[in-house]
């Protein structure tokens, strides 16, 4: 049996599972959403689709996200209205 590592194009959100559990249920729309913000700051980097982990999020995104993009998308989580943005931690890659 193999296991499946993290590949350093995903980035993981840490935050609880209530958070999770709303997020989960708008994924398309926050994907949507991600982009735009990205785009709008002239990134390269988009998401692909947002999954859930035992950590919390997990977003696989189209190449290698620098810092500064994983500052804007916590930016986006702590900004959404459903989640406690006490609980998001810091993205990492």
């Amino acid at each position: 049996m193999t296991t499946k590592k993290l590949s350093r194009k995903q980035i993981v959100v840490s935050m609880g599972s209530n958070n999770v559990e709303r997020v989960m249920a708008k994924s398309n729309t926050n994907i949507v959403d991600i982009n735009r913000l990205l785009k709008g700051v002239k990134s390269e980097v988009s998401v692909n689709f947002i999954c859930s982990d035992n950590k919390g999020l997990l977003l696989t995104t189209n190449k290698v996200a620098a810092s500064s993009n994983l500052n804007f998308i916590e930016k986006y989580f702590k900004e959404l209205n459903d989640v406690d943005r006490n609980e998001v931690i810091s993205p990492r890659a």
